[in-house]
């Protein structure tokens, strides 16, 4: 099976503009007792967890960083509501996504993040009807200043596979036992290892890096129907 890494296709000629972040999130960490560092990543997110059953939800709607004590109280109130296979981290984010947009969009959509990853209803309908697995879309709220806006839904990746040992520096630290962290910046040549990577989802984020993945099964559905707006990178395994 060959792997590809999706991206924003910046020739593409699309407009569109979205500033927006999701409803709710864990805190940031600051000076983690085991590795020291003060750190968060929103790359991690889970657009169908809906937080409004947790009594303290005001815990959970402006972003900050906190001692490391009270991120794990907050990961156990929200650890109910995740779906399986779900990881946690500082800065994850979770239910729909808030903001303004605006501009042309294609039927697939990397914005405002290059790890959120939107679809158009009418584009994700036609990529389940290929039978492709791992297409999730959760609702958006997002407010448009234009008339003929698209509906669009954020897919919702879960995290499975990680870069394979060779293309990672070889005096690397293990991720903390506390608070998680990995502290590598992505690879130039990124190298999926093989023997982690799902047999039964054909797009995916990684474990270790903020990547979307997907299969040669999606690209040439998105190709044969026209989908365009992202950018298929092939990936090397090993």
């Amino acid at each position: 099976m060959q792997y590809f890494r999706i991206r924003k296709d910046r020739a593409s000629g699309y407009t569109s503009a979205i500033d927006a972040a999701h409803k709710w999130g864990l805190p940031g960490v600051i000076a983690c007792p085991a590795c020291k560092a003060t750190w968060s990543d929103n790359s991690r997110a889970y657009p169908s967890v809906d937080l409004n059953p947790v009594a303290s939800l005001a815990d959970f709607e402006k972003a900050r960083a906190e001692p490391i004590e009270e991120y794990e109280r907050l990961c156990e109130l929200v650890r109910p509501f995740l779906p399986l296979g779900a990881l946690l981290e500082p800065g994850a984010g979770f239910g729909p996504l808030v903001g303004k947009a605006q501009g042309r969009f294609g039927p697939l959509v990397l914005s405002p993040s290059p790890w959120w990853p939107l679809v158009q209803r009418e584009a994700l309908e036609k990529l389940q009807a290929e039978d492709l697995s791992g297409l999730k879309g959760c609702r958006t709220e997002l407010r448009f200043r234009q008339r003929n806006s698209p509906e669009l839904l954020e897919l919702e990746l879960l995290p499975v596979g990680r870069a394979h040992p060779d293309c990672l520096p070889p005096n690397r630290k293990p991720p903390c036992l506390r608070c998680g962290r990995f502290g590598l910046t992505l690879p130039d040549d990124l190298l999926l290892d093989a023997g982690t990577l799902p047999s039964h989802l054909d797009v995916f984020r990684l474990e270790d890096f903020s990547v979307i993945v997907c299969t040669e099964r999606f690209v040439e559905a998105c190709q044969r129907l026209g989908l365009d707006g992202v950018a298929f990178h092939p990936l090397p395994t090993r």
